[in-house]
């Protein structure tokens, strides 16, 4: 059973986003390790090495009824923070919909692989992650109570660690958007599963769009509401960001698929 840890509330300058803490700082931590991978003025970060756990706060200028926490991809071993973390909330926000971003501890390459086989392997691959995410979800709740709604969307590795909230006992999200996610082969959903929007790429080369049809397929079969959409280009970690490809419309089906829900 996981639960929430110790949190403390940290604030950037005004012109930034505030962001929680989720734990103690660790003593003695390794430095985390960013890398810059963005070209032609893009911002593209990927952080490693994640030891003290956070979630940045975008709020819509007119308040938010509704929330999403944000997990980036990165295969558990890195976060692309930017286009799959803070370029989505702050598109969440021109909905008018709270973006959280979370940070969270990386289990590493190798749970990667063992999270794909049954729902015990998964949970114990990705346990920091869920601690995390679990956390997460309580604080926001606690903290922003006029967000009456909070969703949970991932991407990629991400995606693994919202699947398995919404079939965790602690910290289930209210709706889902699964963006070519990871999902373990052992399903553990039931009649009172979130609604559920999943988008994939046919060329996908790191995860198969098998995972969004297994996922979405099992909803339906338990009669919870799920969208799936699956595109002939876009590839892997395409995110927010148009690249030429008929994955680049995904976010206005969302942004329809959310207003319906």
């Amino acid at each position: 059973m996981m639960s929430a840890v110790a949190v403390l509330c940290v604030l950037h300058l005004s012109q930034e986003p505030p962001v929680l803490l989720l734990r103690a700082p660790s003593k003695g931590a390794v430095a985390e390790r960013w890398v810059e991978r963005g070209t032609n003025g893009v911002v593209d970060r990927a952080v490693g090495g994640v030891s003290d756990p956070t979630v940045t706060v975008y709020l819509p200028a007119k308040g938010a009824t509704r929330g999403i926490l944000i997990a980036p991809g990165g295969g558990y071993q890195r976060l692309a923070i930017d286009k799959e973390g803070h370029d989505i909330a702050r598109w969440l926000n021109t909905l008018g919909v709270a973006g959280f971003v979370l940070k969270y501890r990386l289990p590493g390459g190798e749970n990667m692989r063992r999270s794909m086989g049954s729902f015990a392997e998964a949970s114990a691959a990705a346990k920091v992650a869920m601690e995390d995410a679990a956390a997460a979800m309580d604080l926001i709740r606690k903290k922003y109570p006029k967000v009456r709604q909070l969703g949970m969307m991932g991407f990629s590795a991400g995606g693994h660690l919202a699947a398995m909230m919404a079939m965790s006992e602690v910290g289930r999200p209210d709706f889902l958007a699964l963006i070519y996610p990871a999902v373990p082969a052992e399903l553990r959903l039931d009649a009172k599963s979130p609604a559920t929007f999943l988008v994939h790429a046919k060329d996908d080369p790191t995860v198969g769009a098998e995972h969004s049809r297994r996922f979405a397929a099992e909803l339906e079969r338990l009669h919870v509401p799920a969208e799936l959409h699956v595109y002939e280009t876009g590839g892997h970690g395409f995110g927010i960001r148009k690249n030429g490809n008929t994955a680049d419309v995904w976010p206005d089906a969302f942004a329809k698929w959310l207003k319906a829900h």
